[in-house]
């Protein structure tokens, strides 16, 4: 496969990778938000269950120490382009600018499990709903 498609194939796993970190940080403001503003869609329950599953597979994976697989296929493919590190495109710079930053390990264990922990007392005080069609 030509490198700039290699290259392209990895900057939609980053937008990928960045929309589903939007999902799961503005996921838990809506449902708050939403429950306070009343906004009825926040309760669907399918809505919520693919928030909650997204949140504690990042909580797993960090307390068992293994790199996001979106993060690994990403850093494969740039390498296959010949591409080292994170230099390249406007979209990668930028969005790995906001995805990737240094801290240690434990920063990122607490962060996941405690941000993990709001999403599920999220079912508690917000309780999500079946749809009753």
């Amino acid at each position: 496969m030509d490198n700039q498609w290699l290259l392209i194939l990895a900057d939609v796993l980053l937008i990928l990778h960045t929309m589903l970190v939007a999902f799961v940080i503005l996921g838990l403001v809506a449902i708050f938000g939403g429950h306070f503003l009343g906004w009825q869609w926040v309760r669907n329950f399918w809505f919520r269950l693919s928030h909650l599953a997204v949140i504690s597979i990042v909580v797993l994976q960090s307390w068992l120490g293994v790199l996001c697989p979106l993060t690994t296929w990403e850093l494969t493919l740039r390498s296959k382009a010949g591409e080292a590190g994170y230099e390249g495109s406007f979209i990668q710079h930028w969005l790995q600018s906001i995805l990737y930053y240094s801290a240690p390990d434990w920063v990122f264990i607490l962060v996941y499990t405690v941000f993990g922990a709001l999403v599920l007392a999220s079912w508690f005080l917000v309780r999500p709903r079946r749809s009753r069609d």
